[in-house]
């Protein structure tokens, strides 16, 4: 007695053959019968899913911090004493990790809609979970060293919110053919239940998601507030080296209001601009003290700070891009800059009608200075022959003494205090970074006439939002990319977004039914056609027999059979002729 299985024959699908190659290695054109994909591949589906969606908010975090690179790179720095910029390699890699996981998403779903078993290559497993340990060791440094920068996610969602969930609602919606598609073709009622039900649920789920949707730039434009002010952080940084005078000069050339700088007091009383701890980064104390390069820069006198020049590490480091934008006479000018004292920067700004906030720094306890700092700085104040109302004074010790020896001053705050706090110790202002003030605040506080100030504000999309949450100032690196931003992004009004959002709900539920309508009734077609059992190779074998009659085929098959099981000849060489593929589950046996 002769036992056989029914020979698969394939049509050759040069299409179908890549997708399955690439994604499994499986070039030739064949399946197991009636087997479903292992419990093993699904794991690794769900591998490749989960690593998808950590790198899709890894990539959308790196592409929206992009306001705080120079603040990451201010991190390594202290870290490791060198500086570099260490986004370039981060947002490389991500990038990569990002395509490569994608593509292999659009091969599984091309699997899953074709009816192919998910098969992934051990090669492509090693890479999926490479991409997932990099991703997790990435979000797991970024938590310990740079934590305050998750804040970015929530707040820059008030810009892209609305879009993103079109976005979102799109692709869920394409997803709905291999969803109908799938279920039209189980014979099994509680998969069909179980998956319908899913992709509903994640569907309705974003149709009511506006309802939570928050953005301040959905608003009447009537309601809109003025511009707000820019002051220029450590100048123009981006365009000369920080906390120099030409970078202040090239700050007012943007249309800045202000300046905002850090400031440290020499050995000799004399306070100077300086954001770091040394000297290192940002002038050429190696050359010039080289056994002093590690030392404290509040423990220089002002002559030997005036030796060194603070302009030519720009040029080197370029630690903008920007350098080679710059001409052959700016190049010059930076790179003979020198240390900027703050009466310096006081005569600029009194010269031109500018503000000066400044954040002092206080020196070591063995300094000569740490008792005097705050005087003499206020003295450096009074011997600029500023105006008292173009100065923000920050620092919280001796305010009060402060306030009787010079009662002009602006009282400004860089602690978050309640508008009761501030006005009863008579502080007009707060300075406080960008993550610290939620919209309901910065409204509380315009309405406290608390004027609010946020930094470091570099992106125009973060720019606009804090615009339209009514903001009086910001802090800028970028003075002029922001002074290209003369109206908010985008501005909408509630019923302009509601209407919106209705019509992008009702046309993505308008094509799903419709995608699972067409599914159903293509499907009962096919069945009624005489196909009662739906699987891969009775669909390969379909388009196999495309090339003659449905009944010449049969006897092909019959005649296979008979003379395998007489001893003839083979199946090779019967198909050898024809140019076909064949494939048998468990061989001819006696």
């Amino acid at each position: 007695m002769v036992k056989h299985q029914p020979l698969q024959v394939y049509e050759r699908q040069l299409c179908l053959s890549c997708i399955t190659g690439i994604y499994g290695c499986r070039w030739k054109r064949y399946q197991r019968s009636h087997d479903d994909t292992t419990k093993w591949e699904l794991l690794w589906s769900f591998i490749l899913l989960f690593t998808f969606c950590l790198l899709l908010v890894w990539f959308y975090f790196w592409w929206e911090a992009h306001n705080d690179y120079n603040e990451f790179n201010w991190f390594l720095y202290n870290r490791s004493g060198e500086w570099s910029d260490g986004t370039v390699p981060i947002l490389a890699t991500t990038a990569a990790g990002f395509t490569y996981i994608a593509f292999l998403m659009v091969l599984a779903l091309c699997h899953v809609a074709l009816g192919q078993q998910l098969n992934l290559h051990w090669l492509h497993k090693i890479g999926v979970a490479a991409a997932l340990f990099t991703t997790i060791v990435g979000v797991i440094s970024v938590n310990q060293t740079w934590g305050q920068e998750w804040d970015v996610i929530p707040i820059s969602l008030q810009a892209t919110g609305p879009f993103l969930h079109i976005g979102a609602l799109a692709a869920v919606t394409a997803l709905s053919w291999i969803v109908a598609g799938q279920v039209a073709r189980t014979e099994k009622t509680m998969f069909q239940v179980v998956v319908v039900l899913l992709y509903l649920s994640v569907l309705l789920g974003l149709y009511v998601v506006p309802m939570y949707i928050t953005s301040p730039c959905i608003m009447d434009p009537t309601t809109l507030k003025q511009r707000p002010d820019v002051i220029g952080h450590q100048g123009a940084p981006m365009l000369a080296p920080e906390n120099t005078l030409w970078s202040f000069q090239r700050a007012l050339q943007m249309n800045v209001t202000g300046f905002e700088a850090d400031v440290a007091i020499s050995v000799d009383g004399v306070p100077f601009l300086m954001h770091d701890r040394t000297l290192r980064r940002t002038t050429d104390v190696e050359k010039v003290f080289p056994d002093r390069q590690m030392e404290d820069a509040s423990f220089f006198n002002w002559t030997d700070l005036q030796q060194l020049n603070a302009g030519q590490w720009f040029l080197k480091d370029d630690p903008f891009w920007t350098v080679h934008n710059l001409s052959p006479r700016e190049k010059d000018l930076i790179a003979n800059q020198t240390v900027c004292s703050l009466e310096q920067l006081l005569k600029m700004a009194f010269y031109h009608n500018s503000t000066v906030v400044f954040r002092l720094r206080r020196p070591p306890p063995e300094h000569p200075c740490y008792h005097s700092w705050v005087n003499d700085t206020l003295q450096a104040v009074q011997q600029s022959g500023v105006p008292q109302g173009l100065v923000m004074w920050t620092p919280d010790e001796h305010r009060a003494q402060v306030r009787q020896l010079a009662p002009g001053l602006i009282q400004t705050s860089v602690e978050k205090r309640s508008p009761q706090f501030l006005h009863q110790y008579g502080i007009s202002r707060l300075l406080l970074r960008y993550n610290q003030a939620s919209p309901l605040e910065i409204r509380n506080f315009s309405q406290s006439n608390i004027n609010l100030t946020l930094y470091t504000i570099n992106e125009p999309w973060l720019y606009s939002v804090l615009w339209c949450s009514g903001v009086s100032s910001v802090s800028s690196e970028a003075s002029h990319i922001l002074k290209k931003v003369p109206y908010p992004i985008w501005l909408m009004r509630p019923d302009e977004y509601c209407l919106m959002w209705v019509s992008v709900d009702l046309l993505s539920f308008a094509v799903v039914i419709g995608i699972f309508i067409f599914q159903n009734y293509h499907m009962i077609r096919y069945r009624m056609s005489g196909m009662r059992s739906y699987n891969p190779e009775q669909i390969m074998l379909s388009a196999a027999v495309r090339r003659s009659s449905r009944d010449l085929n049969v006897m092909k098959e019959k005649l296979i059979f008979s003379e395998v099981g007489n001893g003839v000849g083979s199946a090779e060489e019967l198909y050898a002729d024809n140019g076909y593929d064949y494939y048998t589950n468990q061989g001819i046996s006696q």
